[in-house]
């Protein structure tokens, strides 16, 4: 063998060396990339799955509270039929307890009596309705006679009725101090006792409406 045949010997054993290190080079840098692009995949997934996951609770919330706005309307609604149910029945009520005339005409003179007490003013002015007006008039003197000592009360002229389906409405003389006994004046202070009703129990037969009338 002559230098030649040994020198390109020694080149091809070279060269196939250099090869087979490319190969594996080759092999290795082929698995980094893929594992690499494997990475990146997974992570751009999880991130779309975070994505789409945050979207779909972000939607899965606003559905839950459009369903609890629309529920909330709802019971609004409801409560607020309910109170104007209850306060028709209280008007009934208030009509059949005004057909008993005696023990109507015993409940309004009290009233009078009571709110004379009530108001540091020696004189009074009462309203009512035209027709409890016409009542009170033909036994005025009977009511004034139950005045507490050193109290006068004035019964205010017909053309001075007051819009209200009963009851009475007492004013010292100046009309700056007011015992709102109509009602309308009694159903309004009751109204949060009502609402609150409604919300514990949603029945308005549990409704405790006995002392509108009674006291």
């Amino acid at each position: 063998m002559n230098q030649v045949e040994e020198l390109e010997r020694a080149i091809l054993s070279r060269a196939e060396r250099l090869a087979s290190e490319f190969r594996e080079r080759a092999g290795r840098s082929r698995d980094n990339i893929l594992r690499e692009a494997a990475e990146r995949l997974r992570l751009r997934e999880a991130r779309e799955e975070a994505i789409a996951k945050s979207l779909a609770e972000r939607s899965f919330r606003q559905r839950v509270q459009a369903s609890e706005l629309k529920m909330q309307t709802h019971l609004d609604r409801m409560r607020w039929n309910l109170v104007q149910n209850v306060e028709r029945m209280l008007a009934e009520r208030m009509r059949a307890f005004m057909a008993d005339e005696p023990t109507y005409r015993a409940w309004i003179d009290r009233l009078i009596v009571e709110a004379a007490e009530l108001i540091e003013s020696p004189e009074l002015i009462v309203s009512a309705n035209a027709q409890d007006q016409r009542q009170l008039n033909a036994r005025w003197a009977q009511i004034a006679e139950a005045l507490p000592p050193g109290k006068t009360a004035t019964l205010a002229p017909a053309a001075e009725a007051i819009d209200t389906l009963g009851g009475v409405l007492i004013a010292s003389q100046d009309r700056r101090i007011r015992v709102d006994q109509t009602f309308e004046g009694r159903l309004a202070r009751l109204q949060p006792r009502i609402q609150q009703t409604i919300l514990e129990r949603l029945l308005p037969g549990g409704f405790e409406t006995g002392n509108l009338f009674t006291g």
